[in-house]
C-alpha cells in the first residue's frame, strides 16, 4: 500500500514536471513565432518604404524636367520680345524720318502751288476770288436743272419721312385706343301686341292720338303694317320721348288723354335725367372737368343723335381720347385737345333748332358757357372752311377724321355705296393700259391690274399718282383711298 502511495505520488510529481516543461516549451515556441512575424513585418515595411522612395524620386525627376522645359520656353519668349522691341524701335525711327520727308514735300508743293497761282493770276489778270465766282456762276448755269431736281427729290424724301412718322404716331394712338364702334339707326318703330291696341291708341274720333302728338311733338303713323306703329319726328329727343311714353302706355293698358299726359311727362323727366347722366359720364370718361351744368346737358343730348349711323356722343368721346393721345405724342396741350375734341360736335344737339353749320353752332355754345378761346378755335377749325392756327386745332381735326373714317364707324345708303364703288372702278378704267380694276375693302382701296406690255415699272408709279389725283378731283369720300397698281409679267416654258 505504501508502495502504491509512493508510486502515485511519484507519478503526480512526474506529471507536474512534464506539464511545466510542456508549458515552458510552448511559451518559448510562441515567442519564437512572434519574433519571426515582427521580423517579416519590418522587412515588408522596409520594402514598401523603398518603393515609395523610388516613386518619389521618379516624380521629382519628372517635375524637374517640366520646370526645366518651362524655363527654356520662357527664355525663348524673352528673346523674341527683345527682338520685337528692337524692331519696333527701328520702325518708329523710320516712321519719324518718313513723316519729316512728307512734311518737307508738302511744304515744297505748297510753295509750287502758290507760285503757279500767282503766275495764273498775272496771265488771266484776275485774282482767286474772282475766278471762283466765275466758276460758280458757270456751274450754276450748267447744272441748274439738276440742282432743282435734286431739291425736289430731297423735299419728296422729307415728305415721305414725315408721313412715315405721322403714320407711326397715328397707328400707336389707334392701337392704344382700341374702342369698339357700333353703327346705330334711330328707332322709330314701336311694336304693339295686337291690332286692337291700334284702335285704343287712336281713341274715339282720334282723340288719344291727337293728345299724344300734341304732348310729344311727333307724328304717329298707324297704317296697315301688322303689330307696328311708326313714330316720325325730326328731333331725336322728341322721338325718343314719344317711344318711351308709348311703350309705357302699351304696358299699362290704360290709354286716355289724362294718362297720356302723365306718362309723357314722366318720359320727359326720365329722358332729361338720362341726358344729364350721359353728359356727366362722357366728361368723366375723358377726364374733362369744370364744364357748366347746362353745357353738360347739351352734351348729353348727343346720346340720342346719330350721324351716318354713328352715335355722336360716342364719336365725341372717342375724338377726345384720340386728340389727347395725339397731343401727348406731339408735345401739345393734352387737356385743351381733349376738351375741344369732346365739344367739337356739340352743335349737333341743337342744330334742328338753330340755323347754321354745326361747327359754328358748337363754337357759339362754347363761347357762351365760358370756354377758352383756344378751345373754341379748335372746335371751329375742325372743318375746312376755317384755317387751323394752332397745333391743338390740327390735332382735333385729325382726331375727328380718324374717328369718323374708321371701318364700321359710319354707314352709307346701299345705292350711294354701290355708286361710289362703280365710280372708283370707272375712273381707274379710263386710263390707257389698265386691264382690270377692283374696288375692295368697302371702297378704301382700288386694285388695278395693268397690261405689262403697255405699262413699265416707272409708268406704273406715275399711273398710281395720276389715278389718285383724278379720284381726289372727282369724288367725295371719307378718309383715304389706297391706289394699288399691279404689273405682273409671267414667263412660261415647257420642258419636253
Amino acid at each position: 500500500m505504501l508502495n502504491l502511495i509512493i508510486y502515485v505520488a511519484a507519478a503526480a510529481i512526474g506529471g507536474s514536471a512534464l506539464g511545466y516543461a510542456g508549458r515552458i516549451y510552448i511559451a518559448k515556441k510562441q515567442k519564437d513565432l512572434s519574433d519571426q512575424k515582427q521580423r517579416e513585418i519590418i522587412l515588408e515595411a522596409k520594402d514598401e518604404a523603398l518603393k515609395i522612395r523610388e516613386e518619389a524620386k521618379k516624380e521629382e525627376e519628372k517635375f524637374r524636367k517640366e520646370i526645366q522645359e518651362l524655363e527654356r520656353n520662357l527664355r525663348r519668349r524673352e528673346e523674341l520680345l527683345d527682338k520685337r522691341i528692337e524692331n519696333n524701335d527701328l520702325d518708329r525711327d523710320n516712321l519719324k524720318k518718313k513723316e519729316q520727308e512728307i512734311d518737307k514735300i508738302k511744304t515744297e508743293i505748297g510753295q509750287i502751288k502758290d507760285k503757279h497761282q500767282q503766275t495764273l493770276e498775272k496771265i488771266a489778270k484776275i485774282n482767286k476770288e474772282e475766278a471762283l465766282q466765275i466758276l460758280l456762276k458757270n456751274i450754276e448755269k450748267e447744272y441748274k436743272e439738276d440742282l432743282i431736281r435734286k431739291i425736289k427729290e430731297q423735299k419728296e424724301i422729307a415728305k415721305e419721312e414725315a408721313q412715315t412718322v405721322a403714320r407711326e404716331i397715328l397707328s400707336t394712338v389707334i392701337q392704344r385706343l382700341a374702342s369698339e364702334h357700333t353703327v346705330e339707326t334711330t328707332t322709330t318703330a314701336v311694336h304693339i301686341p295686337s291690332d286692337e291696341m291700334k284702335g285704343r291708341i287712336i281713341g274715339r274720333e282720334g282723340r288719344n292720338i291727337q293728345i299724344f302728338e300734341k304732348e310729344t311733338g311727333v307724328d304717329l303713323i298707324i297704317d296697315d303694317t301688322p303689330d307696328t306703329v311708326i313714330i316720325s319726328a325730326f328731333d331725336p329727343i322728341r322721338r325718343h320721348v314719344a317711344k318711351v311714353a308709348l311703350d309705357k302706355l302699351i304696358a299699362d293698358g290704360r290709354i286716355h288723354p289724362t294718362r297720356i299726359e302723365e306718362l309723357v311727362k314722366k318720359a320727359k323727366e326720365e329722358i332729361g335725367q338720362q341726358v344729364k347722366e350721359a353728359g356727366e359720364a362722357a366728361a368723366y370718361e375723358v377726364g374733362v372737368a369744370g364744364l357748366h351744368p347746362d353745357l353738360i346737358k347739351i352734351l348729353g343730348r348727343l346720346k340720342f343723335r346719330t350721324s351716318y349711323g354713328q352715335n355722336v356722343l360716342q364719336h365725341s368721346i372717342e375724338t377726345s381720347q384720340i386728340a389727347g393721345l395725339l397731343a401727348a405724342e406731339l408735345g401739345a396741350d393734352v387737356n385743351l385737345s381733349k376738351k375741344a375734341g369732346l365739344l367739337h360736335d356739340i352743335g349737333k344737339a341743337v342744330d334742328s333748332e338753330i340755323q347754321g353749320a354745326h361747327h359754328h353752332i358748337s363754337y357759339d355754345i362754347a363761347k357762351k358757357y365760358g370756354i377758352s378761346e383756344d378751345v373754341c378755335h379748335a372746335i371751329l377749325a375742325h372743318h375746312d372752311d376755317v384755317e387751323a392756327k394752332t397745333v391743338e386745332a390740327i390735332v382735333v381735326k385729325a382726331a375727328d377724321a380718324i374717328s369718323s373714317s374708321r371701318p364700321g364707324a359710319r354707314r352709307e345708303s346701299y345705292e350711294n355705296y354701290i355708286k361710289r364703288l362703280e365710280e372708283l372702278e370707272n375712273i381707274a378704267n379710263s386710263f390707257p393700259g389698265v386691264e382690270k380694276t377692283f374696288a375692295i375693302q368697302a371702297g378704301r382701296e382700288v386694285r388695278i391690274i395693268v397690261k405689262p406690255e403697255a405699262i413699265d415699272d416707272l409708268s406704273a408709279i406715275q399711273l398710281s399718282k395720276n389715278i389718285a389725283k383724278k379720284i381726289e378731283q372727282d369724288l367725295q369720300y371719307p378718309g383715304t383711298i389706297k391706289v394699288n397698281v399691279i404689273r405682273e409679267t409671267r414667263a412660261v416654258e415647257f420642258a419636253k
